[in-house]
């Protein structure tokens, strides 16, 4: 795997290149959000490793214009902030997966391990039509009667994954194996935040669809008005 670290910390930027090396990884860094923005936009990586707070641009600002431009690279962000609050922020944005500083090297390597094996989101029919909303999942594109709009790289993933299976109850296990994978390294509440994106999307397009939370067994998608 090929990792863009983008760093603003020299000290650390010096510990973690060569521990992200060792691991077998190919390793490109940056000290700030512009330099780094431009590099990720250029070039082929697996993964980008991005710290939240950075200077000339912030690790927020970097993943949205990274993400408006189509850039799909899975995004790890780094951040001494650690309410729910931040991570839900950084997710929002974006990112794919957050890591809370201090934290063990050993946790970076399998976090990016398992970003890279998460499934390619390949569809037999690219786009998925339910009620008055349709997933143009190659786009990354959501529309309904009030317009489109584009989705990360994660909605897409979670939205197909109910479109797929609209009107049965989806576990929690199908959607976080749709979005992540068989992974280990994501933390329970990320599903919550995609769910509350996701419902955020299809309001803004108009669309009359609803999720409806079924306690402790998963979500459904379903016609009709808002759902808890």
């Amino acid at each position: 795997m090929r990792i863009l670290l983008i760093e603003d910390d020299e000290a650390l930027r010096a510990v973690l290149v060569p521990v992200l090396e060792k691991a077998g990884f190919g390793c490109d860094s940056a000290a700030d959000g512009a330099s780094g923005l431009a590099l990720l936009l250029q070039n082929p990586y697996d993964a980008a490793v991005v710290d939240r707070m950075l200077p000339a641009l912030s690790g927020l600002e970097l993943v949205r214009a990274a993400r408006g431009k189509g850039c799909t690279v899975p995004v790890l962000m780094l951040t001494a902030l650690g309410r729910v609050e931040d991570r839900v922020e950084g997710l929002g944005a974006g990112a794919d997966d957050y890591l809370v500083k201090p934290f063990d090297n050993r946790e970076l390597i399998a976090r990016l391990q398992a970003l890279g094996r998460r499934p390619a989101h390949t569809l037999e029919s690219a786009l998925l039509r339910f009620g008055d909303v349709s997933l143009d999942a190659a786009a990354l594109t959501l529309t309904g009667p009030a317009g489109t709009a584009r989705l990360s790289k994660n909605e897409n993933a979670l939205l197909e994954a109910l479109l797929r299976r609209a009107g049965q109850l989806v576990s929690r296990e199908v959607l976080f194996c749709a979005v992540w994978g068989a992974e280990d390294f994501v933390e329970e509440g990320n599903l919550d935040s995609y769910i509350h994106f996701v419902r955020r999307r299809l309001r803004t397009v108009g669309s009359r669809a609803a999720i409806r939370t079924v306690r402790g067994m998963g979500y459904c998608l379903e016609t009709g008005g808002d759902a808890p």
